[in-house]
């Protein structure tokens, strides 16, 4: 149930802030479960994939969709491919030390970094002049850096989707929300289908699974209800109040894992 809980909370606040609910559930479940790094970027992302689908797929269907897709796919695409480098760069780095513990305090170290400068462009980007990029070979690269990140850390998106779409594309809050979440989608499924593929799927419990793809979708219809009542101001106090409590878990998993 606690990870019912976990997966639900996340999703909600990640439909509505646009930061997919990863970033969320992997700092949470590195803090209080026993599971590997491995088993909790599969669990993450599997959520984080059901959010999003349900998101993008009640958007599409109902015809008012706010996706840019001229800057939209390229960008996702090239998170898509990123994503597939971040997998195999994490496979490569968690290889690299004995001591599982150590990949997941590297995560929560390069985690609270991310979201640290994430919150520092929300607070002044009023005062930093943003960019409207319109070229596909830039939006791709765009893209291949952020599915790498996201993936690496095992976070499915996050703030720096958020920050990348105000600064490169110039959306209001609520656009990048969304359009940040149609990118995480591309992101998991590539993901999912790497991991299925090169028979790298790591051992879970099935009913854990089954529990956080149910709360990943009832979250998306609960945050994408929301998120059509609020306006900007309440989105952006949301994204800034989750990210302040991503900071202190990061602290307290670096704490946990490099400082035993």
């Amino acid at each position: 149930m606690l990870y019912l809980a976990v997966a639900l909370f996340a999703s909600i606040i990640g439909a509505i802030c646009g930061i997919g609910g990863g970033v969320i559930i992997k700092p949470v479940l590195d803090m209080v479960s026993s599971d590997g790094a491995s088993v909790i970027n599969f669990l993450s992302g599997c959520t984080v994939l059901s959010m999003s689908l349900y998101s993008v797929g009640k958007e599409l269907i109902g015809g008012k969709t706010k996706i840019n897709y001229k800057q939209m796919v390229p960008l996702a695409i090239g998170a898509a491919a990123g994503g597939i480098f971040g997998n195999t760069l994490f496979s490569t780095v968690k290889g690299m030390f004995e001591e599982p513990r150590i990949i997941s305090g590297i995560q929560a170290i390069c985690l609270a970094i991310v979201v640290f400068l994430s919150m520092l462009y929300t607070l002044n980007k009023d005062k930093i002049r943003n960019l409207k990029i319109d070229n596909v070979i830039a939006s791709a690269l765009i893209g291949f850096g952020l599915g790498t990140m996201s993936s690496f850390l095992g976070i499915g998106g996050g703030p720096i989707n958020l920050v990348v779409l105000y600064f490169f594309f110039s959306m209001t809050t609520k656009e990048a929300a969304f359009n940040s979440i149609f990118v995480i989608l591309f992101g998991q499924i590539t993901n999912l289908g790497k991991t299925i593929l090169t028979n790298t799927v790591p051992q879970f419990d099935t009913l854990t699974l089954i529990l956080m793809v149910c709360g990943g979708l009832l979250g998306g219809i609960i945050g994408r209800t929301v998120n059509k009542k609020i306006d900007n101001k309440t989105v952006e106090k949301l994204f800034l109040g989750a990210m302040v409590l991503i900071l202190v878990i990061c602290a307290l998993n670096i704490k946990k894992y490099l400082f035993v």
